[in-house]
């Protein structure tokens, strides 16, 4: 066993992973990777890769090494593939075709390195309809619907341009997981393989719900109508805008209150002093309310109440009463003020330069220390330079790895969404997770009311079983379940886990090789760590929200504009289908897995922490990062339809298109097929750059002239980037598209929906498989646990009979 101090150099010490990416979703990856130990060795092309330029460079590159090659140059590819026999891991972000006319394409790559893991991500993934089109994140956003998802956050009708790089997120940490994965199988095999990810399966995973109520709509129209949280008017129409409240305080700062529990709603109500106002028949009803008027009426009490107090009266309030939250919107490097950040070591400065910490957290300090990132060809001499060294020996194999975590388990005792959803992923994966809940369930099941519909998706793959934990006999349970498992992920509030008997000390004490992994919402402790966290919340604390809306609320003159901030807000941080409960369920599955890799690496690890705000700060890297001189960060315009006029919405005859064409290259091909060649004040990069809002109006003025889905077939056929907005919400999307539920879904069976689609796993491995199975019901499995730990029916029938289990 190595000396702790020894494993404080990262889990991943020891493994080399060649970097040829050149986007962000890649450099997401490998800096998790980097940040776990492993040696990263970027390879750049001439001039350098066009990810320096961007503000979060600093931290993205930190800790790995830099070599410029070309590519294209016969003595820099020899040096590459000499590189790369000898690596572990290659990240790629190149389109097939572009793979294949380097050599480096798959079934080249396994005849070099057998033990090579080769993870290429892509926009679209290698099949399906959509491959052709080009991978920009934005396209991705507005073909599969996501753009018209937050339209709420824009007062002019029509889709709205996001910022936050939610599709690259996924991208990067479903490719993570397809990596540790695919390398925990070679432990056993001794062979390496291909990985697929792309942003189309990635931004899927953020999903906490849609998918099952636009099925439960398609199939069964009649069950119960689905609304939104506001009307076209911007007036309250769902329930759920009282305790997910957005207001603002009289001296001007906007929060967001996250009160959605029963107990934590009645706190919130009574300190506004709102209970003896409902027992006026008026609200008879409430929070059902039958009337628009009456619902309207009722938000702006809130909104008056919450606008009466200051900021610094509702933080005492906040300390005074925990059963009430709410976080201050924040934006920017103010992000890393977050006084959990602060106190959880979450934020270092390195080399003059302010950013988050590891994304995983072990024995409550980040897995390594921040390194600088590498100059420019700061290693090149050592890449290039002749080797006689070779990679490993070994026959060509065509056998299949079956599934990937095959014979591991998982005890998911999370709670609502993201930590049960990381938990979920690793079933997709192979592994048996068997989730423990509450007598009557987990509250995510009743969310909606149609049965299983808020859970469904966090419950596939999953066996449910139901105990009482605050009893002797449901821990014992518990502890027996642990004994036998892999991974332990719990999710709740700071203490929570010790006054159940499930913390790390207690389950480790049972099974000394357990991956233990804490996925709180805040921390394990600190000021904010007892704390609810729901997603809403930590969308506003961590800069989500005012990154997509920037200008919701910068100016209140009265209460029509204070009423349309607060839906702009409200839209910004609350929307199922994108919110911070999905980011942070990413990076609780790779949590997991980086444990189990380590641990079949003989280098076990003390208890793994990630947390929903900490893994904010690093999707949003980007924007939080700090240091003197730093580039600014791209900034949507006013009217919320792009960053410049190259990346943007447009209007069509019909509809929107979404152009995107930032690389120099794509200026000539784009501006043959729209007859601009030889405009003087556009000719140059400088000069669109002086230019772009006259270029904007004249692209304006074009697109206008023809239906969307003709400059689509355009613009696609000289290979520049432009789509037809699709103005339906992604999941009934690809739910109703023949080829695309092909690509992009898989057929389930679910006690409640039968055999039904549900989102398809979400990396694709050469040699390994995946599943996808369907949800289950609370404690559908409880008897058939309990036997497998020895308990005869009789016992469980007196168990049963005492309410110790469901």
């Amino acid at each position: 066993m190595e000396s702790q101090e020894r494993v404080r150099t990262g889990p991943l010490e020891g493994l080399v992973v060649v970097d040829l990416s050149t986007t962000e979703p890649g450099a997401f990856a490998t800096q998790f990777l980097a940040d776990s130990g492993a040696d990263v060795v970027g390879i750049e092309p001439p001039g350098g890769s066009p990810l320096r330029s961007r503000a979060a460079w600093p931290a993205l590159a930190r800790g790995r090494r830099s070599a410029v090659l070309d590519v294209h140059d016969e003595a820099d590819r020899t040096a590459l593939f000499r590189l790369v026999e000898q690596a572990d891991v290659l990240v790629t972000t190149m389109r097939p075709r572009t793979l294949k006319r380097l050599g480096l394409e798959r079934e080249h790559l396994e005849q070099r390195n057998p033990r090579l893991v080769s993870a290429a991500v892509t926009g679209w993934g290698a099949g399906g309809p959509w491959r052709d089109l080009k991978g920009y994140e934005g396209l991705v956003m507005a073909k599969l619907g996501m753009f018209h998802v937050k339209r709420d956050i824009v007062v002019r009708p029509g889709p709205a341009f996001l910022s936050v790089p939610f599709a690259t997120w996924g991208a990067a940490h479903t490719a993570v997981h397809g990596i540790l994965a695919a390398l925990l199988e070679r432990e056993s095999s001794g062979y390496g393989q291909h990985v697929e990810a792309d942003l189309v399966r990635g931004i899927g995973t953020l999903d906490t719900w849609t998918w099952f109520t636009e099925l439960v709509g398609l199939r069964w129209p009649e069950a119960y109508r689905t609304v939104e949280a506001y009307t076209p008017e911007g007036e309250p129409h769902s329930t759920l805008v009282y305790p997910l409240l957005v207001a603002r305080t009289e001296d001007g700062h906007w929060l967001q209150f996250a009160q959605l529990g029963p107990r934590l709603f009645a706190a919130f109500l009574a300190e506004l002093g709102l209970v003896r106002l409902l027992d006026e028949p008026k609200w008879a009803g409430f929070p059902d309310l039958g009337t628009q008027k009456l619902r309207t009426e009722f938000w702006e009490i809130l909104l008056q109440r919450v606008g009466e107090r200051t900021l610094a009266e509702w933080q005492q309030v906040f300390e005074r009463n925990r059963d009430v939250n709410a976080e201050v919107f924040r934006s920017g490097p103010a992000v890393l003020e977050h006084r959990q950040l602060t106190h959880d070591a979450r934020v270092t400065v390195a080399g003059g330069v302010r950013q988050p910490t590891t994304l995983v957290h072990m024995d409550g300090k980040p897995l390594t220390s921040a390194r600088p990132a590498p100059r420019l060809d700061e290693h090149g001499d050592l890449v290039r330079a002749p080797s006689a060294s070779s990679g490993p020996v070994l026959p060509p194999t065509d056998a299949t790895g079956g599934l990937t975590l095959k014979g591991l388990t998982v005890l998911d005792l999370g709670v609502m969404f993201a930590g049960p959803f990381g938990a979920m992923l690793l079933s997709d994966l192979g592994a048996r997770v068997i989730k423990v809940e509450p007598l009557g369930g987990d509250t995510i099941r009743r969310v909606f009311p149609f049965p299983e519909a808020g859970g469904a998706k966090v419950m596939q793959g999953k066996e449910s079983i139901c105990l009482d934990l605050r009893t002797d006999e449901g821990r014992a349970i518990v502890h027996e379940l642990a004994r036998r498992s892999d991974v332990v992920l719990q999710a709740l509030r700071a203490g929570a886990a010790e006054r159940a008997g499930v913390d790390a000390a207690t389950l480790r004490a049972i099974n000394p090789d357990l991956v233990y992994v804490d996925a709180c919402g805040y921390g394990d402790g600190g000021p904010y760590g007892a704390r609810p966290a729901y997603a809403p919340s930590i969308g506003a604390a961590g800069g989500v929200a005012l990154t997509d809306a920037p200008h919701a609320g910068a100016a209140v003159g009265c209460l029509a504009e204070l009423k349309r901030s607060a839906v702009q807000l409200y839209g910004a941080a609350a929307k199922p289908s994108l919110q911070a409960d999905g980011l942070a369920a990413l990076a609780v599955a790779s949590a997991a897995l980086l444990g189990l890799l380590a641990r079949a690496r003989g280098r076990a690890l003390a208890p793994l922490t990630t947390s929903m705000l900490a893994t904010v700060t690093h999707a949003l890297l980007d924007r939080v990062i700090d240091y003197p001189g730093r580039p600014a960060s791209p900034d949507v315009d006013d009217a919320g339809c792009g960053f410049h006029a190259l990346y943007r919405l447009y209007r069509a005859a019909d509809g929107w298109i979404f152009l995107a064409a930032p690389a120099v290259k794509e200026w000539q091909p784009l501006a043959a097929a729209l007859g601009l060649s030889g405009a003087g004040r556009f000719d140059t990069p400088e000069a669109r750059s002086a230019h772009d809002a006259d270029l904007a109006r004249a692209l304006a003025e074009l697109f206008v002239t023809r239906p969307a889905a003709e400059w689509e077939e355009l613009l696609t056929a000289v290979d520049v980037g432009c789509v037809q907005v699709t103005e339906q919400p992604p999941e009934v999307v690809i739910q109703t598209h023949e080829e695309l539920a092909v690509q992009y879904a898989a057929t389930a069976e679910s006690p409640v929906f039968g055999e039904h689609l549900r989102p398809g796993p979400t990396v694709r491995f050469s040699r390994s498989a995946t599943q996808a199975k369907g949800g289950c019901l609370a404690g559908e499995h409880t008897d058939a646990l309990l036997g497998e730990l020895g308990y005869g029916s009789g016992e469980i029938a007196a168990l049963r009979e005492r309410g110790l289990v469901g």
